[in-house]
């Protein structure tokens, strides 16, 4: 490697910098984070939608913004963790606290 990649912090587009930096290159932009957002966002309806359409839970949910992604630049943890996946890669969650599976505090 001749040379460090570093892609400097602009707006709030943390998440696609933190992925740039880590991948050492230009590989996701806002429109491909926004991308995988909008794909969470589907697969989060239609779960809520198993529950019944006319349900006062799906009708609350749909009135709600993203979870995964807003017009500051901010992108969800799970969108991340999708756009990891991308290249084969795991994002591991560490918690301070002692989880009770005995795991010491990573997730996997």
């Amino acid at each position: 490697m001749d040379s460090i990649f570093h892609e400097k912090q602009e707006g709030s587009l943390c998440a696609q910098h933190c992925l740039n930096n880590l991948l050492q290159g230009e590989y996701f932009t806002p429109v491909d984070l926004s991308s995988i957002a909008q794909q969470l966002d589907e697969e989060e309806r239609i779960r809520m939608a198993e529950g019944g359409v006319g349900s006062e839970e799906y009708r609350t949910f749909l009135q709600q913004p993203s979870g995964n992604m807003d017009d500051s630049g901010f992108f969800s943890i799970q969108v991340i963790s999708n756009a990891l996946r991308v290249w084969g890669l795991e994002l591991i969650l560490f918690n301070k606290t002692k989880l009770s599976d005995g795991s010491g505090g990573f997730l996997h």
